[in-house]
């Protein structure tokens, strides 16, 4: 449980904290549909929360230190304003992601059946001593609480005054396959590491059909395609072993995933230089003093803040 709670914590680093309103928000559903509580008692709320303090706050204790506007840009704007109003002009009707979603979940619950019990959520016997046979709590059921899951996530996106496509579910899909195939073998997992790799290596080939002239960077995006590559073979050697979704391969495998797209977004950098602007911050560093008003106008390029250590004033600029 503290695994998933430092898990939490680093998806709030990435996505913010809606993470915290749709994982709170299934378990309560969750709870009232099984009226079973006994999953609070295994959330270990202190510990927990010091873990979950231990790995988010502090980056967001430096940067607010540093750019004292983030706080009211990152809580305020990138939450509250963006679900409540159409700000980033992303307006579609309600039914938006229902296209696409809401069918696969309907086809997957159609016939749920669960697990009996998730691994760490066996059921704990009662005090007079009976087991699990003999009136034990109820047994947490995983599927179920990923399909109220599902279920959550479209609903608050699609009552968001801002819709963006990404922000489908592809956790609907996945339960529809899971529960029509039931892996198949592991069936399901080899094809994903293939396809995945497959993929990678084309991305790194037509990359280097672009590579910058200088030969260095040329041989720098030729390691990292290389090194992106392998990790998709190590993937694809292990979705020929025998049992594919035990947990090892499963770890190796989306490992391996993660390390080869890496290798390519480090090769991005490099090719050509009209992609990063690291180039163009070299050139404007030395007429740039400490307290020169920087503006990005008509544009912005994300990459510019990062290399200047600088913040940019967009001008004439509307996220699309």
């Amino acid at each position: 449980m503290l695994g998933a709670w430092g898990a939490a914590a680093l998806a709030v680093l990435s996505k913010g904290i809606v993470v915290g309103v749709l994982a709170g928000a299934a378990l309560i559903l969750y709870t009232l549909s099984e009226r079973d509580t006994h999953t609070w008692r295994r959330l270990h709320p202190g510990r927990a929360w010091r873990c979950s303090q231990r790995s988010a706050a502090p980056w967001f204790v430096v940067v607010s230190l540093r750019n004292p506007s983030f706080p009211g840009f990152f809580f305020v704007h990138e939450h509250f304003t963006r679900f409540l109003t159409t700000v980033h002009q992303r307006v579609e009707p309600w039914w938006y992601f229902l296209r696409c979603c809401c069918w696969e979940c309907c086809r997957g619950s159609r016939r749920w059946r669960g697990p009996a019990v998730a691994p760490g959520l066996e059921p704990l016997p009662r005090r007079g001593g009976a087991g699990a046979a003999g009136g034990g709590l109820p047994q947490f059921k995983p599927l179920k609480f990923l399909l109220i899951f599902a279920a959550v996530t479209l609903v608050f996106f699609s009552a968001s005054g801002s819709k963006l496509a990404p922000t489908s579910c592809p956790c609907c899909r996945y339960w529809r396959r899971h529960r029509r195939t039931q892996w198949r073998g592991g069936e399901f997992a080899r094809q994903a590491a293939r396809i995945g790799a497959g993929l990678v290596l084309f991305v790194a080939a037509d990359s280097l059909s672009i590579a910058p002239a200088q030969q260095l960077r040329a041989h720098q995006a030729l390691w990292w395609a290389l090194a992106g590559a392998l990790a998709a073979l190590v993937a694809v050697a292990v979705s020929f072993s025998r049992q594919p979704t035990q947990l090892p391969a499963s770890i190796v495998t989306a490992a391996s995933a993660i390390l080869a797209w890496q290798c390519l977004l480090c090769e991005y950098t490099l090719i050509p230089p009209a992609r990063s602007a690291r180039d163009l911050v070299s050139t404007a560093r030395p007429f740039i003093g400490a307290r020169t008003p920087l503006y990005s106008v008509g544009q912005y390029r994300e990459t510019v803040s990062p290399y200047l250590g600088r913040t940019l004033q967009p001008v004439g600029f509307e996220e699309s």
